[in-house]
């Protein structure tokens, strides 16, 4: 990495060489110089991340040093150190916009610190505004599907490329990850978007019920059939229909399904003909298909039928700075409205939002901030308005070797937990999780198989 550029000021030029000799050690490049003035000089050159002041100067104070370079530059973070500490002299920095205030003597690691957390907080703030910028473009682009990642990229350039066909497109991903989003923004951006969108959670209906929602029914039917109904996919003609949570289709239903979409035509329960439909079918799930078809729980037939095109969408957490994009977009429509003057993150709460493993997912991440805004008391979410799980979050990891014998496991603990942090991090994809760990899947349901259903829960 790059070493973190840093201007020190103080009419003492032995000081101004001391904190060079203790910084650059450590990671810093330093420049310096003894007159206030240069300093605002050296500031115009833009490549300056940090300035370290002494308080009393001649010429210039350093409160007054800093009142100009906040003015002139908000994002340069200023840190004013001084013989002369009081809680007056601290206040006064704080308020000419010092990031941070430190006394004499000086000790070189405290100082190293504060640089550390001062940098970090400038970089997260020009992230946050970056993101920002970049939220209106990558919205109108591609409706919801927000994102610059190169994960989320590979979904957008998917969505260009078959928007037009009449392919069955199948959606894969986590809870929460925005499978509906991706549906819609296909119907949006292909040939059918004047056609209606129709969409249906698989798993949110009874049997009975559901052959009805889809097929339709004539009068009489069944009890309560006291009219003729089309069912969705004749709703859909012309346009798309998606039907969410596929992999929890009741398995006598899926023959019907597969013969719907092999004859483009549905007969609605009690009828003697068939209708013929015109949509394009759109399908999701959260589940392993391929497992359910091993399983016996999914039609191997229907499975092909619906996987024509494949777009798996990434977890939240394998979005990097996605997580801010999205983020400030939620800020906006929820701060909209509440009628709350929320206008974006705090460095430090978006340095919070990116630690986070966010299990679920862009959903989670809209509630967090739903919360944050009801919460927000200024015009920043601060860490205090997150959820407490996701401020004291940290990150689990696999033990392998300690100084501490009494943490010491046989190896096959350490490959009974490395195994199930893999399936944990792919969530849930035994298909995944056995690529990423070099296994055959049948080999890894066979581990799993012995780890027993305690370990299965762990890993699901």
């Amino acid at each position: 990495m790059t070493p973190a550029s840093v201007l020190v000021v103080d009419d003492d030029a032995s000081m101004c060489e001391t904190l060079q000799f203790g910084l650059e050690p450590r990671g810093f490049a330093v420049r310096w110089t003894t007159s206030p003035a240069e300093a605002l000089q050296l500031l115009e050159g833009g490549d300056i991340e940090a300035v370290v002041t002494d308080l009393n100067m001649r010429g210039m104070s350093g409160l007054e040093l800093c009142e100009r370079i906040v003015a002139n530059r908000p994002d340069m973070p200023v840190i004013v150190i001084t013989a002369f500490g009081s809680l007056d002299t601290a206040v006064a920095a704080i308020r000419a916009g010092a990031y941070d205030f430190i006394t004499k003597p000086l000790e070189v690691e405290v100082l190293v610190l504060a640089l550390e957390r001062a940098l970090t907080h400038g970089r997260l703030r020009a992230e946050v505004q970056r993101l920002r910028d970049a939220l209106s473009e990558a919205g109108t682009r591609f409706d919801d599907v927000v994102g610059a990642s190169p994960a989320l990229r590979r979904v957008q350039e998917m969505i260009d490329r078959i928007a037009d066909s009449d392919a069955s497109v199948l959606i894969t991903g986590e809870s929460g990850t925005g499978k509906e989003v991706v549906a819609r923004a296909l119907h949006r951006r292909g040939r059918r978007k004047d056609g209606p969108f129709v969409a249906i959670n698989c798993a949110a209906l009874p049997e009975t019920l559901l052959e009805s929602e889809l097929f339709g029914h004539e009068r009489g039917a069944f009890t309560d059939a006291r009219a003729a109904r089309a069912g969705l996919f004749v709703q859909a003609n012309g346009g798309t229909l998606f039907l969410d949570e596929i992999g929890e289709l009741p398995l006598p239903l899926q023959p019907k399904l597969l013969r719907a979409l092999q004859e483009r035509a549905v007969r609605p329960l009690g009828g003697e003909r068939e209708v013929p439909f015109d949509v394009r079918l759109v399908t999701a799930t959260n589940r392993d298909l391929e497992t359910a078809v091993h399983a016996g729980r999914f039609r191997e037939d229907l499975f092909f039928r619906v996987n024509v095109i494949h777009v798996p969408l990434p977890p939240l957490r394998a979005r990097g700075g996605d997580i801010l994009l999205i983020a400030q977009r939620f800020v906006n429509e929820c701060a909209a409205r509440s009628g709350k003057a929320v206008t974006g993150l705090s460095p430090q709460a978006a340095d919070r939002l990116l630690a986070y493993a966010w299990p679920g997912n862009v959903r989670e991440l809209e509630n967090c901030i739903e919360r944050a805004i009801a919460l927000a008391q200024h015009d920043k979410i601060l860490p205090d308005d997150l959820p407490e799980k996701i401020r004291d979050y940290r990150r689990s990891h696999v033990l392998v070797a300690s100084d501490d014998p009494a943490e010491l496991v046989p190896l096959e603990e350490v490959e009974r937990r490395y195994i199930l942090r893999v399936l944990e991090a792919v969530g849930g994809n035994k298909s995944q999780a056995a690529q990423v760990l070099g296994l055959g899947r049948k080999t890894l349901y066979r581990k799993l198989e012995e780890y027993g259903e305690h370990a299965r829960g762990e890993a699901e």
